[in-house]
């Protein structure tokens, strides 16, 4: 559903708090159709995006892992990799 958010989950280092916010406003943007509300939906959409933002972080705060942390350097090239595949870049 939501392509463009990114897996943030055990990271070394971990996610930051706008990473958790930028993908709490995409996953809200995308379940509302709108990219910038209305101001009569602009409290509503915000609190949503407030409310999404916090229950990711606690989702973080909780899930355990045996895994080793990734490497942010090595998915990004990864996710270059797949891209240059997909769009005939290589």
């Amino acid at each position: 559903m939501c392509r463009n958010i990114k897996k943030l989950f055990n990271f070394d280092p971990p996610a930051t708090n706008n990473e958790v916010y930028a993908a709490s406003l995409q996953y809200v943007r995308k379940v509302s159709g709108f990219i910038k509300p209305s101001q009569a939906n602009e409290d509503a959409f915000n609190r949503a995006v407030q409310e999404v933002a916090i229950a990711t972080q606690h989702l973080f705060d909780t899930l355990v892992t045996n895994a080793e942390p990734r490497d942010r350097e090595i998915e990004a090239e990864r996710a270059r990799a797949r891209s240059a595949k997909r769009f005939g870049l290589e």
